[in-house]
């Protein structure tokens, strides 16, 4: 009887903090808020983990310092929002939106997020440790710092977008489109850039010790005093090819 008084007490509790009204620091954690739509709040250090936020829209939201972790994002948006420092490790969803959000620093590490899109988004340093991303859309993207490490990429789109200094180390990039990206200092090494094109991107000092480039297309890409895949040193004319 005590036992179950308490799980009734509990149970309470979590049905009165899903009710809660949106604010900064509000803590939903485990709430159902499926197709919830909080567009332009403030929601800074929200405590919004292992939720299911199917079709929610936060477009416009400050989610400063924000936890996500765990929670389901299929199909939501967040475009526009605040989100840097931000922690998104393991969540999950096909389809999220992050266009032009601020997510510096911000961890998405373990995460799988299938075709979500960043498209023009600012993800200075951010974490996607061993991310599950296929054919997600970071076109236009700020990526500088940003850490790849193991992460799954094949057919993401990085046209255009900031990589400059990134960590794709052992990264999956098959069939990627690369073009016209900056970067300038990436570590690519072990990667998998099997039939990835880079055409035209801006690979100066890149590093792309033993990765996998069958297939690869760097027409026009910029390879001066990069290190190649056979720890050859790319004289600093190379272009296309390391010469």
């Amino acid at each position: 009887m005590v036992v179950f008084c308490a799980h009734l007490l509990f149970s309470s509790f979590v049905d009165a903090a899903c009710a809660d009204p949106p604010a900064p620091g509000v803590n939903w954690a485990g709430c159902d808020k499926t197709g919830l739509v909080l567009k332009n709040q403030d929601l800074s250090g929200a405590v919004l983990s292992r939720m299911k936020l199917i079709g929610a829209d936060f477009s416009g939201c400050r989610l400063e310092n924000a936890e996500l972790n765990f929670s389901d994002l299929s199909n939501a948006r967040f475009d526009g929002a605040r989100m840097k420092d931000s922690r998104l490790v393991a969540v999950k969803g096909r389809g999220v939106s992050f266009k032009n959000t601020v997510l510096d620093q911000a961890s998405f590490s373990r995460a799988r997020l299938e075709k979500a899109d960043f498209t023009g988004a600012s993800l200075d340093q951010a974490k996607f440790y061993e991310a599950r991303l296929p054919g997600a859309n970071f076109s236009g993207a700020l990526l500088t710092g940003a850490n790849f490490e193991g992460a799954r990429l094949e057919k993401a789109i990085f046209d255009q977008a900031n990589l400059s200094s990134a960590i794709l180390l052992s990264a999956s990039m098959e069939a990627a489109s690369v073009r016209d990206a900056s970067l300038d200092h990436a570590i690519l090494d072990r990667a998998n850039l099997l039939s990835a094109d880079f055409t035209g991107s801006n690979l100066t000092q890149a590093s792309l010790r033993e990765a996998l480039i069958d297939g690869s297309i760097f027409d026009d890409a910029n390879l001066s005093d990069a290190i190649w895949v056979n720890f050859k040193r790319c004289r600093l004319d190379s272009k296309g090819k390391c010469e």
